[in-house]
């Protein structure tokens, strides 16, 4: 039975006792695949067979190795490289370590456990880096537009059209919307659609980090900046250099640190708290917030110099109530994700839940709904969600209410449908949580189906 080869090595040595004893080391792993080479040009000429590691002899008949090194460098920068050498210089190893070679192995010591110590140790690094690689473009078709952000109204197509303005270009975005809207998934969706998908994404919520801390995280600090600073930090910007910087509830800072991301903009470089090496950024900066800035600005709580560096491409997330029959699509897409991460049975929603869902306002918008359809996913009886199962907090239900333009009248008929469908049309039970008479619910309910339909 032949055993796959999925690891080819590139063995550059002229001396011929000591390239069979290389190959013969090499080739102990039925793993590999060992190509030997005498001469540096033909090893150059072969690099089209897209090798995973190579091996180079310092001394060479047609050319030095010091000249191989220089060309793979250029050329094949990912592959790693070990030099094996008889030469013992101190000034020669740290040279090559300075072309980017992987290992230096002198041919006095065990060559053969410090070989295969490289190797494993490349290997394990190979294959962490294609584990992050396939992460990278598993998460760039997770948040594919179409499949990350649901909705089908003519808000959402307003958003979808600016979405796809931002993904061939380094310009900033500022996403402004209700609390729960998904700002921070549309963030994402624009970094893993862009061509800085495969650079890190890297979100920060001001919000949640104390404004002592906020300086030291976003820009880092050196050993000994501060009490407390006991090693040094990198900060977010310098972790997101070549992606992207989410920084979510940017409303929330303040002023003082406003100033130094404003520098940090404009230089497009940062400076370590306690430091004075200078690090060059390029990244893309995407800002969320619940707030409205430029009010801020008028109100001389945000920086206008700020504001507008951070504009960009503003894009809006209109909230659910506003989305039509979003609220369905994006009911079925929170169900059956629900369902994939729990491996349960198929779920449905009956037509008159999904007349309920419908006709709440959703004051927490998506955050809210995925809330109340997991519940409902949970509460269900044979696989079907029914209005029973979809319940609503009080505090959600009473905001729901007040935030709707209407008359007192109007009020007091929104309550008391709204408490008869809580307690099934029970309108004794309906007239004690209201501390209302049974003949003022009645009167109500006359009045209403006297209105013109």
């Amino acid at each position: 039975m032949s055993t796959s080869k999925s690891f080819k090595i590139f063995a550059l040595e002229d001396n011929a006792l000591f390239s069979k004893m290389l190959n013969y080391i090499l080739s102990m792993d039925d793993e590999h695949e060992v190509v030997m080479f005498e001469k540096g040009r033909d090893l150059l000429n072969a690099l089209d067979q897209k090798p995973n590691l190579i091996t180079v002899d310092y001394s060479l008949p047609d050319m030095t190795g010091e000249e191989v090194i220089q060309k793979l460098s250029t050329r094949m920068p990912h592959v790693p490289v070990v030099v094996i050498s008889g030469q013992t210089d101190v000034k020669t190893a740290v040279k090559l370590f300075t072309y980017g070679v992987y290992d230096y192995i002198t041919k006095e010591e065990d060559i053969r456990e410090r070989l295969l110590n490289a190797i494993n140790k490349i290997k394990v690094n190979q294959s962490l880096k294609e584990e992050v690689e396939h992460l990278r473009e598993e998460l760039s078709h997770k948040y594919e537009f179409d499949k990350s952000i649901i909705g089908n109204s003519k808000p959402m197509k307003k958003v979808f059209q600016m979405l796809h303005k931002t993904t061939d270009n380094a310009i900033n975005i500022s996403i402004t919307g209700e609390t729960g809207t998904g700002k921070e998934v549309v963030a994402k969706a624009i970094h893993y659609n862009s061509n800085r998908a495969k650079k890190p994404f890297v979100a920060v919520n001001i919000a949640a980090i104390p404004t002592s801390l906020l300086e030291s995280e976003l820009f880092g600090h050196e050993k000994g900046a501060f009490t407390g600073a006991i090693s040094k930090r990198i900060g977010k910007f310098e972790e997101a250099n070549g992606g992207t910087i989410f920084l979510d509830e940017i409303g929330e800072m303040q002023m003082s640190l406003q100033a130094k991301l404003l520098r940090v903009i404009q230089e497009r470089e940062v400076v370590r708290i306690g430091g004075n090496q200078v690090v060059k950024l390029d990244v893309r900066i995407i800002t969320a917030t619940h707030r409205d800035l430029s009010k801020e600005m008028m109100d001389n709580k945000f920086r206008e110099d700020l504001y507008y560096r951070l504009l960009g491409v503003p894009i809006y997330l209109p909230p659910l109530r506003e989305r039509e029959n979003d609220v369905i699509l994006l009911a079925k897409h929170l169900l059956d994700q629900f369902i994939d991460q729990n491996q349960l049975e198929k779920i449905t929603i009956s037509s008159d839940a999904k007349q309920k869902l419908i006709d709440y306002h959703y004051p927490g918008n998506i955050r809210e709904l995925k809330a109340i359809i997991e519940l409902a996913a949970v509460m269900c009886e044979k696989n079907i969600i029914l209005p029973s199962d979809i319940q609503y907090s009080s505090s959600s239900d009473l905001e729901a209410v007040m935030s709707k333009d209407m008359t007192l009248k109007e009020y007091n008929f929104e309550i008391i449908q709204r408490f008869l469908k809580r307690y099934d049309d029970n309108v004794a039970k309906v007239a004690k949580k209201l501390d209302i008479g049974k003949v003022t619910i009645y009167r109500y309910l006359k009045e209403i189906e006297e209105l013109p339909k």
